[in-house]
């Protein structure tokens, strides 16, 4: 088990990747500490892992620095250290063209998807560097890869995430705390499903004929899973990844190929 033993934070807990990646995790060993905004998202996680791990939920709004400290305390105070955060949270935003939308839905964004997930880490990073030393994946986008029309906000928001963790993997020289970028593309999970059953309703089509016009552009022939991109981050926070920091890991199935 790759994360046996590890004490794991993981935010941003909903019915897509956050809650994979919190029973992945546990399945790996982990004891594994979840939060989220919603309460009720907070319990169906705790139900799906079952009493296969211990588990720590506490409802967190990672946009008020004082909420992540409190957090990462009340981590620290169950579990005794914090070995492995991984910043899953994140919002869309407002769709629409740049010249048009209102940015203040843009500064929403850059408060959860940039600030929120810098008040996380900065929060658990003294915790972590108290332990000698730990390890943090930032959960991006493959949309700060390749722009798409009307999510210009998002874009903007992780593009800027990008850079922040790049700068930490300089910043924490020495301190035996590395940090990478996770960039997933389109995920096979409830979340995408809902989504495309709205374009597939409008269209008159299924669901399966829209998701499999989309795998057309992806190399790999499918949709990643939720699970299957989850195990690729799990992966990357463990210590099979230990000789790599400010790594940008691209998950999507080669939809994106960096040159």
């Amino acid at each position: 088990m790759i994360l046996a033993n590890k004490v794991t934070i993981i935010s941003g807990i909903g019915p897509g990747l956050g809650t994979a990646l919190a029973e992945i995790a546990a399945a790996e060993g982990a004891s594994v500490a979840i939060c989220a905004r919603t309460p009720a998202k907070l319990a169906a996680c705790e139900a799906a892992i079952g009493g296969s791990a211990r588990v720590l939920s506490v409802p967190t709004d990672i946009t008020d620095p004082a909420q992540c400290a409190a957090f990462a305390d009340k981590v620290m105070a169950v579990f005794g250290r914090i070995d492995v955060l991984i910043n899953s949270a994140y919002v869309t935003g407002e769709y629409g063209p740049v010249l048009s939308v209102d940015l203040d839905e843009w500064r929403k964004a850059l408060d959860v998807n940039l600030f929120g997930t810098m008040n996380m880490t900065r929060a658990v990073v003294p915790h972590m560097t108290a332990g000698g030393g730990g390890s943090i994946v930032n959960v991006n986008t493959k949309v700060a890869r390749m722009p798409q029309d009307t999510l210009g906000g998002y874009a903007v928001s992780k593009a800027a995430l990008r850079m922040a963790t790049t700068q930490l993997a300089k910043e924490l020289h020495g301190t035996g705390v590395r940090i990478n970028s996770a960039f997933p593309g389109w995920m096979w999970g409830k979340t995408v499903a809902d989504g495309l059953q709205e374009v597939a309703d409008q269209r008159g089509v299924s669901v399966e004929q829209v998701r499999d016009e989309i795998a057309k552009a992806i190399p790999i022939g499918r949709m990643p899973e939720d699970r299957e991109v989850a195990k690729a981050i799990i992966a990357l926070a463990s210590d099979y990844f230990t000789a790599t920091t400010g790594a940008c890991v691209d998950l999507s199935g080669g939809e994106y190929m960096p040159l």
